[in-house]
């Protein structure tokens, strides 16, 4: 028996319990879209299109991407209603090899790595209130040859952070649903009320969404939606606790559309308050383009209210991945290709602890060795790759498992799903294109999983064959 048969062959242990309703998975898509990014994306946007109106257009076009792509998840998560998101899909159109890759990805950098800069960027930020909470000077080190942690008052609070929020998940759907739904609201209406407070008091004026005269390329829209990609990753975040949804066939795609829209026409009012509050030659190349805003909109005193907005965009962020990351080594633990201790269900709590464990562990590490900046800048493309070979799989499960019942049908397929993949795979090529030698060093961090996959694989074999 091949490799794939006898991995696919083995009995899937008890479920997960589907206690998540519509509002708990839109949430949790609006928390880990809307961190910081979109308070420093726009900046970078606006220095490669100086063009008020087409940089609207450019996030109503990176917004219908991600509807494109949230419609053909939600027809994959309601075929295959399962934890682990991505993982589940590859490996039901591409084999188990496929699967492994974004599931290693997904540990070694994609969740753990953004956990980590979440948390070590949450601290930096109450430093605005509490100035300890944001020194970086270590006061204990250690050297491990390779690498060398390094323990600091910023590093202790985002420990402190990562730890807290992985307990609460812990503790199973309870504790973690109401504190999710508690931030997700909260930063909500704080966008909200940033927005409304903008136009009805802020020092702007509509006249700055006249077109500028500055010159472009034609080059530079389609690079301007990079960031702008990067800016709306995560509208698949519901699919990854596909497996603890209510009701899948029908509550997911309501969770996909309400999420992501939800995200789409907030980030349309952010841009637009952005727009009015300066011109588009000031906010171009700026990093800081939220503090400029508030700053040019109520002055100098909004600094601590927009620090506040950030704090809770940030803690939102980061109890939203570190619900969904342990979901993908959970499903990968079940096929034998994890550790398999990260398959079990916690008997009292019936979440995957250990897999909750060791994310916050590893994050942890990439917290005190200060290397998951790296990880993320190498593997930062592998978010769209995987996201766009997720959506090809629509295509194959359509042709290979044409014979399957499918509550929910992709909308506009297969235009919209096969553009999202195009256009996907643009950015892809052109970020390697463009940054080859830290696209180079994601590309053999991901390979560097093919070894890892063989090992388990075989181990995994051997299993079968004892039993």
């Amino acid at each position: 028996m091949r490799t794939r048969e006898r991995l696919t062959a083995v009995k899937e242990p008890v479920s997960l319990e589907r206690r998540l309703r519509t509002y708990d998975a839109a949430a949790i898509v609006i928390a880990n879209v809307v961190g910081v990014g979109i308070f420093t994306t726009p900046g970078i946007v606006a220095q490669m299109v100086p063009h008020p109106l087409l940089i609207l257009g450019l996030w109503v076009v990176g917004g219908a991407m991600a509807l494109a792509g949230a419609f053909a998840y939600a027809e994959l998560a309601t075929l295959r209603p399962r934890a682990g998101g991505e993982y589940v899909y590859l490996r039901e159109a591409f084999g188990p090899l496929a699967a492994f890759l974004t599931g290693w990805t997904s540990f070694v950098a994609g969740f753990s790595g953004a956990i980590a800069a979440g948390a070590v960027g949450l601290a930096a930020y109450l430093g605005d209130f509490f100035p300890a909470a944001s020194d970086a000077r270590p006061f204990l080190q250690l050297s491990l040859g390779v690498a060398r942690l390094e323990l600091s008052p910023r590093t202790l609070v985002a420990l402190v952070a990562i730890v807290a929020l992985s307990l609460v998940h812990l503790r199973g759907l309870g504790p973690g649903r109401w504190l999710q739904n508690l931030l997700v609201g909260l930063k909500v209406l704080a966008l909200l009320a940033l927005v409304a407070a903008g136009f009805a008091f802020g020092s702007g004026s509509f006249n700055h969404l006249e077109v500028s005269a500055a010159t472009m390329t034609p080059t530079g829209s389609l690079l301007a939606l990079i960031p702008i990609l990067f800016a709306y990753s995560g509208w698949n975040a519901a699919t990854y606790v596909a497996e603890e949804v209510h009701n899948p066939h029908r509550t997911l795609p309501r969770a996909l559309f309400l999420g992501t829209g939800t995200v789409v026409v907030l980030y349309l009012l952010l841009n637009l308050l952005y727009l009015y509050a300066l011109p588009v030659h000031q906010l171009a190349g700026t990093i800081d383009t939220g503090s400029r805003v508030a700053r040019a909109l109520f002055g100098h005193a909004a600094g601590s209210a927009l620090t506040l907005v950030l704090v809770i965009a940030l803690a939102s962020s980061l109890s939203a991945m570190i619900l969904a990351g342990p979901r993908v080594y959970f499903a990968m633990a079940r096929d034998g290709l994890f550790l398999s201790a990260a398959a079990r269900i916690h008997p009292r709590f019936r979440t995957p602890a250990t897999a909750i464990v060791a994310q916050a562990i590893w994050s942890g590490i990439l917290v005190l060795s200060g290397t998951f900046e790296q990880l993320l800048t190498y593997t930062g493309f592998a978010v769209v790759l995987f996201a766009a070979v997720a959506t090809l799989a629509l295509f194959v499960l359509r042709y290979t498992r044409s014979s399957e019942v499918r509550p929910f049908k992709a909308w506009g397929y297969p235009i919209a799903p096969a553009l999202f993949c195009l256009v996907s795979f643009a950015v892809v090529v052109n970020t390697i294109y463009e940054s080859p030698r830290p696209s180079l060093a994601g590309l053999a961090i991901i390979a560097a999983g093919v070894p890892i996959y063989w090992w388990s694989a075989r181990r995994r074999m051997r299993s079968v064959v004892n039993r």
